[in-house]
């Protein structure tokens, strides 16, 4: 089988194509095809071992996969071969196939494409996880989504509307705003390009503040930290919650005077960790993105696709930061 490895840190051009034997399903594996691989941002720490995993080389990057089981471990029951699957697995998702173990998988729909259930799981169930449990997001509360034209921006932007909230979108330019606004947005507001120094933090800080109201917003949403964390803080409401999704824009430091002005709270949000540590309640989640999904009130957008030879172009991509929506690696 065909496999993209990384085989030494670095950016995506170090990434190359190899032959592989096939893998075997050990107990309670099973070996999926993979038909599509979503990229997300870890992909681009990952194989520069920036990432908090790091996983012994060769690996191939790709953590979100969907596909169709091949052949059944010892020991596993409820999955035979010719079944199509999703999974999140941390990485080894741009092969051809790939063991797996069984108590990972979830079932694809029939009639969904498998390049749009590769990029379900872990944009939105991030996602559900951050707004229900950490986030404690409420019908008629406002919802601040930093981001919010990425992978996990505009799910956030359809899980806020699907339970009841006031959505204001963020984003850094007029085309992913149009994204946003597709996707149910209340308000979107375009910022500009950091960094930012102490008069043009404050300038953001007002826009934000004017979008979300008077009132601040109780719950934001944050996959991009770096110079717009703050000025983000500021505009929270009282007793107001602040998720820590991700840092493309870099690794902030906040006041901290802030958090007792506004009685906020600061939440980390690591879903692998809450999957791994409460599997019931996730698959929960996960049974209930698919019943929005099934019924239109989500739908993940990919908005470029890639063969497996030209994966490092799909991990480039999110390192440009204009990415709308999931980039998708596709094996056949």
């Amino acid at each position: 089988m065909r496999a993209l490895l990384s085989r030494v840190p670095g950016g995506p051009e170090t990434l190359e194509l190899a032959e592989l034997p096939d893998p075997a399903p050990g107990p309670g594996q099973v070996v999926v095809a993979v038909r599509a691989c979503a990229i997300n941002y870890p992909d681009v720490l990952i194989i520069e071992d920036k990432y908090q995993f790091k996983p012994p080389r060769p690996f191939a990057p790709g953590g979100e996969i969907a596909g169709v089981v091949e052949a059944v471990g010892e020991g596993v029951t409820g999955w035979a071969p010719g079944d199509r699957v999703i999974a999140v697995i941390g990485n080894g998702g741009l092969v051809e196939k790939v063991a797996v173990p069984a108590a990972q998988l979830h079932r694809l729909p029939d009639g969904r494409d498998f390049a749009e259930g590769a990029a379900l799981l872990l944009t939105y169930a991030t996602t559900i996880h951050a707004l229900a449990d950490r986030g404690g997001l409420a019908k008629g509360q406002t919802l601040l989504v930093l981001g919010a034209a990425g992978g996990v921006g505009l799910a956030a932007v359809e899980l806020g509307k699907a339970m009841g909230a006031r959505v204001v979108g963020a984003v850094s330019s007029e085309t992913k705003a149009a994204a946003v606004r597709e996707a149910g947005a209340d308000d979107v507001i375009v910022y500009p390009r950091g960094p930012f120094d102490k008069e043009a933090s404050k300038a953001l800080a007002e826009q934000f503040k004017a979008a979300v109201g008077p009132k601040g917003a109780d719950v934001i949403y944050d996959p991009v930290g770096g110079d717009y964390t703050e000025p983000a803080l500021r505009a929270i409401a009282w007793e107001g919650r602040y998720l820590v999704v991700g840092f493309p824009a870099g690794i902030p430091k906040l006041p901290l005077n802030l958090t007792l002005l506004k009685s906020c709270d600061v939440c980390g949000v690591f879903w692998g960790a809450f999957a791994a540590r409460d599997p019931k309640t996730n698959a929960a989640h996960v049974e209930r993105l698919l019943e929005m999904w099934e019924a239109g009130r989500i739908a993940p957008r990919v908005t470029q696709r890639f063969p497996l030879a030209r994966g490092g172009e799909a991990i480039a991509a999110l390192t440009t930061r204009e990415v709308v929506g999931k980039v998708v690696v596709e094996t056949t």
